[in-house]
């Protein structure tokens, strides 16, 4: 087999073509080829939104922010579902693109980008699908901080990509990570501001719950559609460290480990 080229010696044409094979293939594969394909990423969220919603309007007049509840949870679970997600899938890059990582020019970091980049746009169209729907139906006119959302969704890629970057080390390494990984990320739904907003919850469980970087997510994107809610508790250097740490030390390990994750997948 010819040696692969080092990721910084690569002609960026060479590294587009593999990347966007590895899009084309996994739209025709993950997306392509299940019942529903890209339905199924619509109707999967939103059916979550639409049981939450009417399920609190029985419970509550009105929710803690506005004056919909689909709006209120689709701004909680849309940020969640897309970091998890994105953590998930390019944690799961070698194994799907195992048979492609065979060619020399075809490295272990187009599969994760490749993974990245196609599911983050599914990701956006989906919540851009549900968002305007639910504007639609409920008749919202509210001022929506652009610039504010951008940086809600560009920070929940990057963090979900840093994380997913880690995992796709420790997925192939330790098989229990995969289980354990379900485990951890389970409870997102219920301390990650998705029912209740930061401000409502106990002081203790504020305390604790602080240094989840998935609330300081929903925080943003919460902020972006309510104009009157200033979620001070957001922390940008925070989010920051979450981008960075997983991302750097996801990088060392995959560089110097790659191969003998790839013999394993054999």
């Amino acid at each position: 087999m010819s040696a692969r080229m080092p990721l910084a010696t690569r002609w960026p044409v060479t590294a587009l073509r593999a990347i966007g094979a590895l899009v084309l293939r996994e739209m025709a594969t993950r997306y392509g080829r299940t019942p529903g394909g890209y339905l199924w990423a619509v109707l999967q969220p939103l059916g979550m939104i639409v049981v939450l919603a009417y399920a609190f309007a029985l419970l509550q007049k009105s929710p803690a922010l506005g004056t919909s509840f689909l709006l209120f949870k689709a701004t909680g679970v849309l940020i969640l579902r897309a970091f998890v997600v994105l953590s998930s899938v390019t944690g799961h890059a070698l194994s799907f693109s195992r048979s492609l990582l065979l060619y020399p020019r075809v490295n272990w970091f187009d599969a994760v980008l490749a993974r990245l980049v196609l599911n983050l746009l599914v990701q956006v169209g989906v919540m851009a699908l549900i968002l305007g729907g639910i504007f639609l139906h409920d008749g919202i006119a509210t001022f929506i901080d652009w610039p504010l959302l951008v940086l809600a969704v560009v920070l929940t890629a990057a963090t979900g990509f840093s994380v997913g970057l880690l995992n796709s080390y420790l997925f192939h390494r330790f098989e229990i990570w995969q289980q354990a990984w379900g485990i951890i990320t389970a409870p997102l739904f219920i301390i990650s501001g998705v029912i209740l907003l930061y401000e409502d919850m106990p002081a203790i469980a504020q305390d604790t719950l602080w240094f989840n970087p998935v609330l300081h997510l929903t925080g943003l994107m919460r902020a972006a559609f309510y104009p009157v809610y200033r979620p001070d508790y957001v922390s940008l250097w925070y989010l920051g460290l979450w981008c960075l740490i997983p991302l750097v030390i996801g990088m060392m390990l995959m560089r110097l480990h790659h191969r003998a994750l790839l013999t394993r997948l054999r």
